[in-house]
């Protein structure tokens, strides 16, 4: 008799053994499974039924020689996806009948007894899958969820899940930190997207946020003495959606007190091997480092996929010596002329240079300049403007094709990251199994509007800025740097984080650079950050890590939705109960709101 304490754990009066788990060692015992029906195939004299539950499958074995005629007959007409119990001894499969495909496929359940609890209609989708059987429509699956999760894919996904987040408390309780709640009526606070608002009844005009994330308020917990906090924290924004986005998610979000960057990034690439071994990967620490700067003069995108190289150059120098136009007019303006050298891109046809130029004008470039060294000759449109020394400067191999965009590094930078990613993609140089994790610091500390000038964070406001730049550059804050940093795997961002403002002076001249200069505005909106801060304040920092995303990846799943059990189509609605749903008159009466027609302009 095998056993385990899973087994025993799952154990109830219903059922003896959950069905995935029995094994040839368990021949002879006489077992009672629940579960629902999979699959079922009758072949006359005999009736097999496929029987699932969260474990796996078993199957169960109807005939006439140990099953009663009523059980048999039963078997033949219970419909798929019903529940039922049973009750009948494990039985080795003959040789030949053995399935390697399934864990229980050396044996099978010779049923004795059989009771249908939970009679099932026709199902709108279908839970088991043959090879080769087309998925069904996303829309179709998010309908019928509660068929969807029953998916042994989906469950196996959620099972996952679930033992990511027992390491991550495992992993920071065991350093220390303790997993404090903090609020869901909030606050509505600057985080980068749209606050959900929450109508008080009882202050009427009022509004309470769902947190976009539990920023200030952990930072209020360092404030408070609570050195080392963590928390599963459910978070909130009203933003446009894609597949790795959701209006409401959850985060892995830690702060720690008397830190410094260093102290945070050893305790999260730490996490990040431990979830990534509890998924059945090494990872190698410390992570690689590299500057937001670096990262965009090198890749154009400060998330770089380090699985291929495929860098970006800087060739002002080159093209200042041509009297080409495109390039003379970017150059004169202050823009740079940079771009990438494509091994073998020279075999390309002008259809398929043509389609990576789309992506560049997509990517908000004004084109994509051409060169292919070919045969020892050079093509393309600037290839007549070419001197010797230019020749020698971009230093092409036969077979290159070099790519160019001319423009300012805020229109270069994202056309020629995308079409780096496809030339990588043509080329097959992904590595797919490869995990290139990398720790990307230094992030400007203000984004300048290139029009008006005025400031806006790069990250959010509460970010400490290097003190050094503060001092080499007091009147010139769009030359700071931030205290910030983000952890990235092959291009995703999988968290980000820096060390915080905690000087209540400082705090309140990094509002004012952001337009909110007056006291009282700075009081209205952030003062009980201020407020904490005054009281002392220690040396601070965190990082949060998108839970979601780190479980699509270690499952494999190719959206955020394969991994959350109820969630939100990429027109933020939820298929299955119907959100949201207009509320009736008298509701909002209550709450004090009065809703406006948008095509007429009336209200109700």
């Amino acid at each position: 008799m095998s056993s385990s304490p899973e087994r025993s754990v799952l154990a109830t009066s219903l059922r003896s053994d959950p069905c995935g788990l029995l094994r040839r060692a368990d021949v002879g015992r006489v077992v009672r499974l629940g579960g629902w029906v999979h699959r079922s195939r009758d072949l006359g004299g005999l009736v097999f039924i496929d029987l699932r539950d969260r474990t796996g499958l078993v199957q169960l074995a109807f005939g006439p020689g140990w099953s009663p005629a009523d059980v048999q007959a039963l078997a033949a007409a219970v419909g798929v996806e019903s529940v039922v119990l049973c009750e009948g001894e494990v039985v080795a499969r003959e040789i030949d009948r053995v399935n390697p495909e399934m864990h229980t496929g050396e044996i099978e359940v010779r049923v004795t007894t059989l009771r249908v609890v939970g009679p099932a209609v026709t199902p709108a989708l279908p839970v088991a899958r043959g090879r080769g059987d087309k998925m069904p429509a996303e829309e179709l699956r998010l309908r019928h969820r509660y068929l969807d999760l029953r998916r042994p894919e989906l469950q196996d996904n959620l099972v996952l899940r679930h033992r990511l987040l027992q390491v991550s408390r495992r992993v920071l309780s065991d350093h220390g930190y303790l997993e404090l709640e903090t609020p869901i009526l909030t606050k509505p606070t600057p985080e980068g997207a749209r606050d959900y608002l929450v109508p008080s009844r009882v202050h009427p005009g009022e509004f309470y946020a769902l947190p976009q994330s539990p920023q200030i308020y952990k930072q209020l917990f360092m404030c408070c003495g609570f050195d080392r906090y963590f928390q599963i924290a459910r978070c909130f924004r009203d933003e446009d959606l894609r597949a790795d986005r959701q209006p409401e998610f959850t985060q892995i979000d830690i702060e720690a007190s008397f830190i410094g960057r260093e102290d945070i990034l050893a305790m999260a690439e730490g996490l990040i091997g431990a979830l990534w071994q509890e998924a059945g990967h090494a990872v190698p620490v410390p992570f690689p480092r590299m500057s937001y700067a670096d990262a965009m003069e090198r890749f154009g995108c400060d998330r770089p996929d380090l699985r291929y190289d495929l860098h970006l150059r800087d060739y002002s120098t080159v093209f200042a010596g041509l009297d080409f136009a495109v390039t003379t007019a970017a150059l004169s303006s202050g823009g740079r002329v940079r771009g990438l050298v494509v091994p073998g891109g020279a075999a390309w046809s002008r259809k398929q240079v043509d389609e990576l130029e789309a992506l560049a004008r997509g990517a908000g470039a004004g084109g994509l300049l051409r060169l292919r060294k070919a045969d020892g000759a050079y093509d393309g449109p600037l290839a007549k403007f070419l001197t010797d020394a230019a020749k020698a400067a971009f230093a092409l191999d036969d077979g290159d094709l070099a790519l160019f965009v001319a423009a300012p590094d805020r229109l270069s930078s994202p056309a020629l990251d995308r079409v780096r990613q496809e030339c990588a993609r043509r080329l097959d140089l992904v590595d797919e199994k490869a995990q290139q994790f990398l720790i990307v610091m230094d992030f400007p500390m203000f984004e300048e509007d290139p029009v008006t000038g005025a400031l806006s964070a790069v990250h959010h406001p509460f970010t400490a800025p290097h003190p050094e730049d503060m001092e080499a550059h007091p009147d010139a804050p769009a030359k700071w740097r931030a205290l910030a940093y983000d952890v990235v795997l092959n291009g995703t961002e999988l968290g980000g984080g820096s060390i915080r403002t905690s000087d209540p002076a400082t705090q309140s001249r990094m509002f004012a650079l952001l337009g909110i200069g007056d006291p009282e505005e700075q009081e209205r909106r952030f003062g009980f950050l201020l407020e904490g801060l005054r009281a002392g304040a220690p040396p601070h920092g965190g990082i949060a890590f998108g839970f979601d995303r780190i479980a699509m990846l270690l499952s494999g799943a190719p959206s955020l939705r394969d991994v959350i059990a109820f969630p939100k189509t990429t027109a933020a609605r939820s298929l299955y109960e119907g959100a949201p749903v207009a509320v009736p008159d008298e509701d909002l009466e209550a709450l004090h709101i009065a809703v406006r027609d948008g095509a007429t302009g009336g209200v109700r």
